[in-house]
């Protein structure tokens, strides 16, 4: 298992179209990948779920991915948070 912690930056937090995004990005790969606030744990793969959790700017979120491409998929996350939250 891998993982990436990350403070969002982005002053509307984890939104809807970054969400989305997020979730597309996740969903291109076979590893399980979870997102967690400390408060709530969501599977990065559902829309509604990363949606709920509800972050906010200044958060840190913890992204963990565990499975046959989770090397691959965490770099392509860290990534992600880095140029969209």
């Amino acid at each position: 298992m891998k993982e990436i912690k990350y403070t969002i930056q982005d002053a509307l937090g984890i939104h809807a179209r970054p969400a989305g995004m997020l979730v597309k990005v996740a969903a291109g790969f076979k590893s399980a990948i979870a997102i967690d606030n400390g408060v709530k744990k969501a599977d990065a793969k559902r829309i509604m779920a990363v949606m709920s959790m509800g972050v906010k700017q200044g958060q840190e979120v913890t992204v963990t991915a565990d499975g046959e491409d989770e090397d691959a998929a965490i770099a392509t996350l860290e990534t992600f948070f880095k140029e969209n939250l």
